[in-house]
């Protein structure tokens, strides 16, 4: 079977395609990894160094879904076919893809099954969809520097299980811990003119040690 990266540049760079695609015929490539797979090319467009706007939040939504369908344990993946059928022009669809190869090679050249219990196991996908749904929240949030770094936790997260392999999965899940840590700073620190939980932190510290 090809891989994820070989399979989008045939799809995008060798297959005659009209000006615009929608998600149905992109997710047509996932077939029986379209969990990773949707995660993956829904995470895409955000996790990348490039201006997205417009995708971070609709695109959130949709992840958000995918991740309640893998705490409840679905087998098929469901999404609105409304959203299905919304298009994108296929110019900015090759913009995104030709941008993503690299990195998505990158990791194909270190993939390969282990650690199955993460990626196949109940409580692997319970808490795949905790931490892909607490990103996916955060893609949401309008406050700048709130989607990249949540997006680029749910494309290593989506890709360890499309590939399934849990350790890059895994690794994918305690990065999105450590963004959530991050990203309650942030909001902190937006909503209460500057202070970080790092400054919270240090006065604390000097409090407990001040005296020593």
């Amino acid at each position: 079977m090809a891989r994820l990266s070989q399979e989008l540049q045939d799809y995008f760079f060798k297959e005659d395609r009209g000006p615009t695609v929608n998600l149905a015929q992109v997710l047509a490539i996932a077939k029986e990894k379209i969990f990773g797979i949707v995660l993956v090319i829904l995470s895409l467009p955000s996790a990348l160094p490039l201006p997205a706007p417009g995708y971070s939040t609709p695109f959130g939504v949709l992840i958000f879904l995918v991740a309640i369908q893998l705490m409840a344990g679905r087998q098929e993946l469901w999404l609105p076919l409304s959203w299905q059928s919304k298009t994108i022009k296929t110019s900015k669809a090759q913009g995104i893809v030709k941008a993503g190869l690299p990195w998505l090679k990158r990791l194909e050249a270190i993939a390969h099954p282990r650690f199955p219990l993460v990626c196949q196991s109940r409580l692997g996908k319970i808490l795949m969809g905790i931490t892909v749904g607490s990103m996916a929240i955060s893609m949401m949030i309008p406050i700048p520097g709130t989607n990249t770094l949540p997006a680029m936790s749910i494309f290593i997260t989506g890709f360890g299980l499309q590939e399934d392999d849990g350790l890059i999965t895994g690794a994918g899940m305690i990065f999105s811990v450590l963004i959530g840590v991050l990203m309650v700073s942030v909001i902190y620190v937006f909503f209460n003119g500057g202070i970080t939980i790092i400054d919270i932190l240090k006065d604390w510290l000097k409090v407990q040690f001040g005296g020593a």
